[in-house]
């Protein structure tokens, strides 16, 4: 019963939701829009606070173990001061912590997407490597689309910004919409397992 109350509830809920989501009444239109919008806030709010639980338990288990004892520490004091920060100055501008924030995290921020950088570009020199036709296919394509974009290839070359842009409309975003595609189908055969009860992974272990 432990696990097949969850399940029910589960059922019940989706099947409310798929009935509620594809009618036309009004009274369904709000319930859906409500839930959406409000429940949805609330949801993620649980989903913060077990995703800083977790954080903080795999940083307590990483700083007994003395793995990079430092930094973690360092990760533990910033989500710990940030919040009561906020509690105590409010988030005011001029209030410390906006200052942390402008200061602190979004320096951080920066330094990390610009790391990122390089490893993107380390990880596309290796994948766009000519050694088939549909690999020289993606190299010319890429390379038309990031000289249109620099100043350099879009201004001198009057041609690269029509054919990256052209590139972008249509191969693309067939590519795109097909991956789309396949996601939809994918969450909609994952939903109907949870909801047939075929896929119980969700509800943990047998014990």
């Amino acid at each position: 019963m432990r696990r097949k109350l969850p399940q029910i509830i589960v059922a019940a809920v989706g099947l409310i939701m798929f009935l509620v989501y594809f009618s036309g009444h009004p009274t369904a239109q709000r319930v859906n829009q409500t839930i959406l919008v409000d429940y949805w806030q609330i949801i993620f709010a649980f989903t913060l606070i077990v995703g800083v639980i977790g954080f903080a338990r795999s940083n307590l288990q990483q700083i007994q173990r003395g793995d990079g004892r430092f930094f973690r520490i360092v990760s533990l004091v910033g989500l710990v001061s940030m919040p009561i920060l906020a509690l105590i100055g409010g988030i005011n501008a001029g209030s410390p912590f906006v200052w942390m924030f402008d200061h602190v995290q979004a320096p951080m921020q920066a330094t990390v997407f610009a790391l990122l950088a390089f490893f993107v570009a380390s990880a596309a020199l290796r994948g766009f490597r000519a050694r088939s036709v549909p690999a020289a296919i993606l190299l010319l394509a890429a390379t038309i689309t990031l000289l249109a974009r620099s100043d350099v290839g879009g201004a001198t070359i009057a041609w690269l910004p029509e054919t990256a842009e052209w590139i972008r409309a249509h191969p693309s975003m067939a590519a795109r919409r097909a991956i789309l595609i396949g996601i939809g189908l994918g969450s909609l055969t994952t939903s109907l397992r949870i909801l047939i009860g075929i896929e119980r992974t969700w509800l943990g272990s047998e014990r």
